[in-house]
Protein backbone atom coordinates (compact mmCIF):
# COMPACT_ATOMS: atom_id res chain seq x y z
CA UNK A 1 0.00 0.00 0.00
CA UNK A 2 1.16 3.57 -0.69
CA UNK A 3 2.18 5.90 2.11
CA UNK A 4 0.01 8.70 0.72
CA UNK A 5 -3.20 9.23 -1.24
CA UNK A 6 -1.79 12.12 -3.26
CA UNK A 7 -3.01 11.86 -6.89
CA UNK A 8 -4.98 8.70 -6.14
CA UNK A 9 -8.46 8.50 -7.67
CA UNK A 10 -11.19 7.91 -5.10
CA UNK A 11 -14.89 7.20 -5.58
CA UNK A 12 -17.04 7.98 -2.54
CA UNK A 13 -20.72 7.00 -2.60
CA UNK A 14 -23.31 8.63 -0.41
CA UNK A 15 -21.18 11.75 -0.71
CA UNK A 16 -23.91 14.39 -0.64
CA UNK A 17 -23.83 14.74 3.16
CA UNK A 18 -22.67 13.24 6.44
CA UNK A 19 -19.85 10.71 6.50
CA UNK A 20 -19.62 10.49 2.71
CA UNK A 21 -19.24 14.24 2.20
CA UNK A 22 -16.70 14.49 5.03
CA UNK A 23 -14.74 11.57 3.55
CA UNK A 24 -14.62 13.16 0.10
CA UNK A 25 -13.37 16.42 1.62
CA UNK A 26 -10.71 14.60 3.67
CA UNK A 27 -9.33 12.69 0.67
CA UNK A 28 -9.26 15.90 -1.37
CA UNK A 29 -7.51 17.72 1.47
CA UNK A 30 -4.82 15.03 1.38
CA UNK A 31 -4.31 15.48 -2.36
CA UNK A 32 -6.49 12.77 -3.86
CA UNK A 33 -8.73 13.29 -6.88
CA UNK A 34 -12.24 12.60 -5.67
CA UNK A 35 -15.44 11.53 -7.40
CA UNK A 36 -18.55 12.18 -5.33
CA UNK A 37 -21.57 9.98 -6.08
CA UNK A 38 -25.11 10.24 -4.70
CA UNK A 39 -28.63 10.84 -5.96
CA UNK A 40 -28.95 14.48 -4.87
CA UNK A 41 -27.18 16.42 -7.59
CA UNK A 42 -27.64 19.80 -5.89
CA UNK A 43 -26.01 18.62 -2.67
CA UNK A 44 -23.17 17.01 -4.61
CA UNK A 45 -22.53 20.29 -6.40
CA UNK A 46 -22.28 22.07 -3.05
CA UNK A 47 -19.67 19.59 -1.81
CA UNK A 48 -17.64 19.80 -5.03
CA UNK A 49 -17.66 23.59 -4.75
CA UNK A 50 -16.29 23.36 -1.20
CA UNK A 51 -13.51 21.05 -2.35
CA UNK A 52 -12.50 23.03 -5.42
CA UNK A 53 -12.59 26.33 -3.52
CA UNK A 54 -10.11 24.77 -1.09
CA UNK A 55 -7.82 23.85 -3.99
CA UNK A 56 -8.85 20.21 -4.41
CA UNK A 57 -9.90 18.21 -7.46
CA UNK A 58 -13.42 16.79 -7.44
CA UNK A 59 -16.13 15.57 -9.78
CA UNK A 60 -19.83 15.08 -9.00
CA UNK A 61 -21.70 12.21 -10.68
CA UNK A 62 -25.36 11.87 -9.77
CA UNK A 63 -25.83 8.13 -9.23
CA UNK A 64 -28.40 5.72 -7.86
CA UNK A 65 -26.15 2.93 -6.60
CA UNK A 66 -28.98 0.40 -6.91
CA UNK A 67 -29.06 0.87 -10.71
CA UNK A 68 -26.36 -1.23 -12.41
CA UNK A 69 -26.39 0.97 -15.51
CA UNK A 70 -25.86 4.15 -13.49
CA UNK A 71 -23.10 2.44 -11.52
CA UNK A 72 -21.30 1.55 -14.74
CA UNK A 73 -21.71 5.13 -15.99
CA UNK A 74 -20.15 6.36 -12.75
CA UNK A 75 -17.14 4.10 -13.24
CA UNK A 76 -16.73 5.06 -16.91
CA UNK A 77 -17.04 8.79 -16.20
CA UNK A 78 -14.44 8.48 -13.46
CA UNK A 79 -12.02 6.76 -15.83
CA UNK A 80 -12.66 9.32 -18.57
CA UNK A 81 -11.98 12.23 -16.22
CA UNK A 82 -9.22 10.93 -13.96
CA UNK A 83 -8.01 7.62 -15.40
CA UNK A 84 -7.88 4.46 -13.32
CA UNK A 85 -9.74 4.00 -10.04
CA UNK A 86 -7.51 3.43 -7.01
CA UNK A 87 -9.87 3.59 -4.03
CA UNK A 88 -13.58 2.87 -3.59
CA UNK A 89 -15.48 3.96 -0.48
CA UNK A 90 -18.89 2.27 -0.28
CA UNK A 91 -20.82 4.60 1.99
CA UNK A 92 -24.29 5.03 0.46
CA UNK A 93 -27.07 3.93 2.77
CA UNK A 94 -30.39 4.71 4.41
CA UNK A 95 -31.64 4.37 7.96
CA UNK A 96 -34.91 2.65 8.79
CA UNK A 97 -37.31 2.54 11.70
CA UNK A 98 -40.77 1.34 10.71
CA UNK A 99 -41.97 -1.88 12.26
CA UNK A 100 -41.67 -4.70 9.75
CA UNK A 101 -45.44 -5.20 9.72
CA UNK A 102 -45.88 -1.54 8.73
CA UNK A 103 -43.31 -1.69 5.94
CA UNK A 104 -44.36 -2.22 2.33
CA UNK A 105 -42.67 -4.80 0.13
CA UNK A 106 -41.35 -2.01 -2.11
CA UNK A 107 -39.76 -0.33 0.92
CA UNK A 108 -38.13 -3.60 1.97
CA UNK A 109 -36.66 -4.12 -1.49
CA UNK A 110 -35.48 -0.52 -1.79
CA UNK A 111 -33.78 -0.51 1.61
CA UNK A 112 -31.91 -3.74 0.96
CA UNK A 113 -30.88 -2.52 -2.48
CA UNK A 114 -29.52 0.77 -1.13
CA UNK A 115 -27.73 -0.66 1.91
CA UNK A 116 -26.41 -3.92 0.46
CA UNK A 117 -26.85 -4.32 -3.30
CA UNK A 118 -25.31 -0.92 -4.01
CA UNK A 119 -22.11 -1.93 -2.22
CA UNK A 120 -21.97 -5.15 -4.22
CA UNK A 121 -22.63 -3.46 -7.57
CA UNK A 122 -19.97 -0.76 -7.11
CA UNK A 123 -17.39 -3.26 -5.91
CA UNK A 124 -18.17 -5.57 -8.81
CA UNK A 125 -17.80 -2.67 -11.26
CA UNK A 126 -14.34 -1.54 -10.10
CA UNK A 127 -12.85 -4.93 -9.22
CA UNK A 128 -11.76 -6.18 -12.69
CA UNK A 129 -9.60 -3.11 -13.28
CA UNK A 130 -8.05 -3.39 -9.80
CA UNK A 131 -7.30 -7.05 -10.42
CA UNK A 132 -5.59 -6.28 -13.73
CA UNK A 133 -3.42 -3.69 -12.01
CA UNK A 134 -2.87 -5.83 -8.88
CA UNK A 135 -3.68 -2.76 -6.86
CA UNK A 136 -6.70 -1.19 -5.22
CA UNK A 137 -8.42 -0.31 -1.97
CA UNK A 138 -12.05 -1.09 -1.16
CA UNK A 139 -13.48 0.36 2.05
CA UNK A 140 -17.10 -0.23 3.01
CA UNK A 141 -19.00 1.59 5.72
CA UNK A 142 -21.09 -0.84 7.72
CA UNK A 143 -22.53 -0.30 11.17
CA UNK A 144 -22.41 -1.52 14.75
CA UNK A 145 -25.86 -2.83 13.80
CA UNK A 146 -24.00 -5.54 11.85
CA UNK A 147 -22.85 -6.92 15.22
CA UNK A 148 -25.80 -6.01 17.43
CA UNK A 149 -29.20 -6.64 15.86
CA UNK A 150 -31.30 -3.56 16.52
CA UNK A 151 -33.75 -3.08 13.64
CA UNK A 152 -34.65 -6.08 11.45
CA UNK A 153 -34.22 -4.63 7.96
CA UNK A 154 -31.35 -2.25 8.69
CA UNK A 155 -29.43 -4.86 10.66
CA UNK A 156 -30.07 -7.51 8.02
CA UNK A 157 -28.58 -5.25 5.34
CA UNK A 158 -25.60 -4.24 7.46
CA UNK A 159 -24.92 -7.85 8.50
CA UNK A 160 -24.83 -8.48 4.75
CA UNK A 161 -22.35 -5.66 4.13
CA UNK A 162 -20.11 -7.01 6.88
CA UNK A 163 -20.24 -10.57 5.53
CA UNK A 164 -19.61 -9.37 1.99
CA UNK A 165 -16.61 -7.25 3.01
CA UNK A 166 -14.95 -9.85 5.23
CA UNK A 167 -15.46 -12.67 2.72
CA UNK A 168 -14.19 -10.50 -0.15
CA UNK A 169 -11.10 -9.67 1.89
CA UNK A 170 -10.33 -13.39 2.17
CA UNK A 171 -11.07 -14.02 -1.49
CA UNK A 172 -8.68 -11.26 -2.56
CA UNK A 173 -5.87 -12.11 -0.14
CA UNK A 174 -2.51 -11.78 -1.90
CA UNK A 175 -3.99 -9.99 -4.90
CA UNK A 176 -2.67 -6.53 -4.05
CA UNK A 177 -6.22 -5.31 -3.32
CA UNK A 178 -6.96 -4.28 0.27
CA UNK A 179 -10.45 -4.62 1.72
CA UNK A 180 -11.45 -2.89 4.95
CA UNK A 181 -14.69 -2.41 6.86
CA UNK A 182 -15.64 0.56 9.05
CA UNK A 183 -18.47 -0.12 11.53
CA UNK A 184 -19.61 3.12 13.19
CA UNK A 185 -22.10 3.53 15.97
CA UNK A 186 -24.06 6.75 16.22
CA UNK A 187 -22.30 9.61 14.42
CA UNK A 188 -23.63 13.19 14.33
CA UNK A 189 -25.33 13.30 10.91
CA UNK A 190 -28.81 13.92 9.53
CA UNK A 191 -29.58 10.25 10.13
CA UNK A 192 -29.08 10.66 13.89
CA UNK A 193 -30.29 14.23 14.31
CA UNK A 194 -33.09 13.19 16.72
CA UNK A 195 -30.86 11.21 19.07
CA UNK A 196 -30.03 13.00 22.31
CA UNK A 197 -26.53 11.88 23.21
CA UNK A 198 -22.92 12.90 22.69
CA UNK A 199 -21.71 11.73 19.29
CA UNK A 200 -18.54 12.19 17.20
CA UNK A 201 -18.70 14.34 14.10
CA UNK A 202 -18.50 12.64 10.65
CA UNK A 203 -14.98 14.00 10.21
CA UNK A 204 -13.79 11.44 12.77
CA UNK A 205 -14.97 8.60 10.53
CA UNK A 206 -13.65 10.34 7.43
CA UNK A 207 -10.18 10.61 8.95
CA UNK A 208 -10.23 6.91 9.81
CA UNK A 209 -11.30 5.95 6.28
CA UNK A 210 -8.46 7.99 4.77
CA UNK A 211 -5.98 6.25 7.10
CA UNK A 212 -7.30 2.84 6.07
CA UNK A 213 -6.48 3.69 2.47
CA UNK A 214 -2.78 3.63 3.33
CA UNK A 215 -2.86 1.27 6.33
CA UNK A 216 -5.67 -1.26 5.75
CA UNK A 217 -7.29 -3.17 8.60
CA UNK A 218 -9.87 -5.92 8.62
CA UNK A 219 -12.52 -3.97 10.55
CA UNK A 220 -12.65 -0.93 12.80
CA UNK A 221 -15.52 -0.23 15.20
CA UNK A 222 -15.97 3.32 16.45
CA UNK A 223 -16.49 5.15 18.74
CA UNK A 224 -14.62 3.07 21.29
CA UNK A 225 -17.63 2.74 23.63
CA UNK A 226 -19.37 0.46 21.13
CA UNK A 227 -16.76 -2.25 21.61
CA UNK A 228 -18.39 -2.97 24.96
CA UNK A 229 -21.85 -3.16 23.40
CA UNK A 230 -20.60 -5.57 20.72
CA UNK A 231 -18.88 -7.84 23.22
CA UNK A 232 -21.89 -7.82 25.55
CA UNK A 233 -24.11 -9.01 22.72
CA UNK A 234 -21.55 -11.59 21.63
CA UNK A 235 -20.76 -13.08 25.05
CA UNK A 236 -24.05 -12.56 26.90
CA UNK A 237 -26.82 -12.38 24.30
CA UNK A 238 -29.52 -13.00 26.90
CA UNK A 239 -28.39 -9.99 28.92
CA UNK A 240 -28.31 -7.89 25.74
CA UNK A 241 -31.84 -9.04 24.88
CA UNK A 242 -33.07 -7.91 28.29
CA UNK A 243 -31.23 -4.57 28.04
CA UNK A 244 -32.81 -3.78 24.67
CA UNK A 245 -36.24 -4.90 25.84
CA UNK A 246 -35.98 -2.68 28.91
CA UNK A 247 -34.81 0.29 26.84
CA UNK A 248 -37.62 -0.10 24.33
CA UNK A 249 -40.19 -0.38 27.11
CA UNK A 250 -38.90 2.73 28.89
CA UNK A 251 -38.93 4.72 25.68
CA UNK A 252 -42.51 3.67 24.94
CA UNK A 253 -43.62 4.67 28.44
CA UNK A 254 -41.99 8.08 28.11
CA UNK A 255 -43.18 8.62 24.56
CA UNK A 256 -39.55 9.05 23.54
CA UNK A 257 -38.85 7.42 20.19
CA UNK A 258 -35.59 9.15 19.36
CA UNK A 259 -32.96 7.12 21.19
CA UNK A 260 -32.97 3.92 19.18
CA UNK A 261 -32.76 3.38 15.43
CA UNK A 262 -35.89 1.23 15.67
CA UNK A 263 -37.91 4.37 16.27
CA UNK A 264 -36.22 6.73 13.82
CA UNK A 265 -38.93 7.37 11.26
CA UNK A 266 -37.56 7.53 7.74
CA UNK A 267 -37.57 10.78 5.79
CA UNK A 268 -35.61 11.84 2.72
CA UNK A 269 -33.05 13.38 5.08
CA UNK A 270 -32.33 9.92 6.51
CA UNK A 271 -30.77 8.93 3.19
CA UNK A 272 -27.09 9.30 2.33
CA UNK A 273 -27.38 7.87 -1.17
Amino acid sequence: MPQTVVDKVVIVTGASSGIGAATAREFARQGARVVLAARRADKLAEQVARITQAGGQALAVSTDVTDAEQVQQLVEQTRTTFGSIDILVNNAGANWGKALSETTTDEIIRLLHVNLLGTMLLTHAVLPEMQRRHYGVIISVGSVASHVAIEPLYSAAKFGVRGFSLALRRQLAGSGIAVSLVSPGNIRTQMTRAIQESMPEPEVVASLIARLAVAPRREVILPLKYHGVVWLDRLFPGVADFAFYWRHRQDRKQGNYSNLPAYARVTEQNRTE
